[in-house]
């Protein structure tokens, strides 16, 4: 098969499809592999380490587009890049199509089978394909809401750990998945007293029994609104897999929080879990709204792309080569948890949640 990996265009995303040593298995695997001129170099891997393992590097994104049978990408192609997308043509990336009309719209109309990783989903629930950047997003999470809580970033200038004689921030974290639980260690690694809400009692058990230090606090708009006017730091990381997220702050709750209260929304690719979030990028990170600082970047792995690339291509290599060796419908057969992650086929929304955020038809996955 022919494999091809662009360099991502969407703003200061630096991260890369895969790694040269993800590109050297799928070589070894007989496959041939094209990589864009400097694809690779935000993450630190240029041109000649790709091109040492068996890679062509190709000038344009054009190019890469125009031979690859299969593309492995970080994030969803955007506006540029539709054009490109070719029918029959295997996008294998990130894709939340529950929070962009226009992209679903314009994979519908390309005709490409889109494998979302976001959906990739084993047996027993978990998303192995998410993970990785999840985990990442959450410790980054909890460092940027102690970065934008100093004075001079608009936060209420407090240090997250506090000094002796000083209390230190609270932080409060929505959702006990992946994200929350990554943004809950590095908060109680800070110094910071932490408090975590989920609907999953088991799950908060488990938190409790692994972190003592942390505060569990079952999920309702009541607890919620108790804890606003205590909390220094709020990050959103609940996740529902391929639709888009709740919203756990209104705007009305905004009043209940001091100015200066920072909202990190990491659920802001599936549309986000604060009602005043939208979609920031890394130039311009932060809003203010009623007084509360708004962190809302839809990529936030993408500030570390040495580390988010290594994690990602840890994970996504081995449905990449099943993809590859078997072609997307035998590898689809052969893994449930791969069938899962498809998204669209030939103009069809496979995928039931995506469908019923726009009214589209649901075409269920016949193989």
């Amino acid at each position: 098969m022919k494999i091809g990996i662009p360099k991502e265009i969407k703003d200061n995303e630096n991260r890369v499809g895969m790694t040269p040593a993800g590109v050297a298995e799928l070589i070894r695997h007989g496959h041939q592999v094209y990589v864009q001129h400097t694809a690779g170099e935000g993450s630190g891997f240029a041109d000649e380490k790709y091109a040492a393992v068996g890679a062509e590097i190709l000038p344009t994104i054009e190019d890469v587009y125009g031979v690859a049978d299969m593309i492995v990408k970080v994030k969803e192609p955007i506006a540029p890049e539709y054009p490109l997308v070719k029918k029959g043509q295997v996008l294998f990336t990130y894709f939340h199509f529950a929070c962009d009309k226009e992209l679903t719209e314009a994979m519908l109309k390309s005709g490409a089978v889109c494998v979302a990783y976001e959906t990739v989903e084993k047996k027993d629930h978990s998303l192995p394909l998410l993970i990785p950047m999840s985990e990442v997003a959450g410790r980054m999470a909890t460092q940027n809401g102690a970065y934008y809580l100093q004075k001079t970033k608009g936060g209420k200038g407090k240090l997250m750990a506090g000094v002796p004689g000083v209390k230190p921030a609270r932080v409060l974290v929505l959702g006990a998945g992946t994200v929350g639980e990554a943004a809950a260690r590095i908060a109680v690694g800070m110094g910071a007293e932490v408090t975590i809400t989920d609907i999953s009692l088991p799950r908060l058990k488990r938190l409790a029994a692994d972190m003592p230090m942390v505060h569990t606090l079952y999920s309702t708009e009541h607890n919620i609104r108790e804890e606003l006017p205590m909390t220094d730091v709020v990050i959103g990381s609940v996740l529902i897999p391929g639709d888009a997220a709740p919203k756990l702050i209104t705007r009305d709750m905004l009043k209940l929080m001091e100015p200066g209260t920072v909202l990190v929304d990491v659920a802001i690719d599936q549309g986000g879990c604060f009602e005043t979030s939208h979609p920031t990028k890394h130039s311009d990170p932060v809003y203010i709204l009623d007084g509360i600082v708004h962190y809302a970047v839809a990529n936030i792995p993408g500030a570390v792309p040495y580390t988010s690339t290594m994690a990602l291509t840890n994970a996504t290599l081995r449905y990449a080569l099943a993809l590859a060796d078997k072609g997307w419908q035998q590898a689809c057969r052969d893994d449930e948890a791969l069938r899962r992650g498809v998204n669209m086929v030939d103009g069809k929304v496979t995928y039931e949640a995506v469908a019923k955020v726009y009214g589209m038809e649901y075409t269920p996955l016949d193989l």
